[in-house]
């Protein structure tokens, strides 16, 4: 366990003496306060963090991440950090990011038992399986099926956040925040826009616009 913790002290050594050797006035600056222009709902996937793939320094990006990305609406955790994001730190874009080859995503096609608490969360992301069943079950190649369950998943993750009524109360101000959808490529690190974005509750059915 001590060289473990070594080796994590030893990496923040090095990483702060590089970022003073460039920027003395960083985490001076830092420490006055925080303004990202985004949130990051992320995988917890610890191959996917998400200033390091998106080039980004500290203070850029707030970030929540869960199993697969998802967005719960009895979710405590995720709506306090979504509502402090939203209200709070006025974030102008919600990024929803999954990546290819999820452990979560994966285990949702299945119908093995993972334990009380790993099964319960799962069963959220089945339910999207549900929803989008006919176009799944259509393609035929299993790994192909499995990446549009990724995608689809994303997809819908967005659309639970623009459900949420603070997010609704924000846009009757305005445009922002932006919700959008990306997919994140392990195997040769690119993030891939899925081209699916909202900023307004015109496309949710009526019965989730508030007014």
């Amino acid at each position: 366990m001590k060289t473990a913790i070594k080796q994590l002290l030893q990496g923040n050594k090095e990483w702060t003496d590089e970022i003073n050797s460039t920027n003395p006035e960083f985490f001076s600056e830092l420490a006055k306060g925080q303004t990202p222009e985004y949130l990051w709902i992320g995988c917890s996937d610890s191959r996917v963090p998400a200033t390091q793939l998106s080039n980004l320094m500290p203070g850029s990006i707030f970030v929540h991440r869960n199993i697969s990305n998802m967005v719960v609406h009895t979710d405590s955790n995720l709506l306090s950090v979504v509502y402090y994001a939203v209200k709070v730190l006025k974030v102008k874009y919600i990024i929803v990011c999954g990546h290819y080859g999820c452990g979560g995503v994966k285990a949702a096609m299945s119908n093995d038992h993972f334990g009380l608490l790993l099964d319960s969360w799962i069963a959220h992301i089945k339910d999207v399986y549900r929803v989008y069943e006919g176009e799944l079950n259509a393609i035929t190649n299993e790994e192909k099926r499995f990446d549009r369950f990724v995608e689809l998943n994303i997809k819908e993750q967005v659309n639970n956040l623009a459900k949420l009524s603070f997010i609704q109360e924000e846009w009757e101000k305005g445009t922002f925040p932006h919700i959008h959808g990306m997919v994140y490529s392990i195997e040769d690190g690119k993030l891939i826009d899925l081209d699916y974005s909202i900023n307004t509750n015109s496309s949710l059915p009526d019965i989730f616009k508030y007014q």
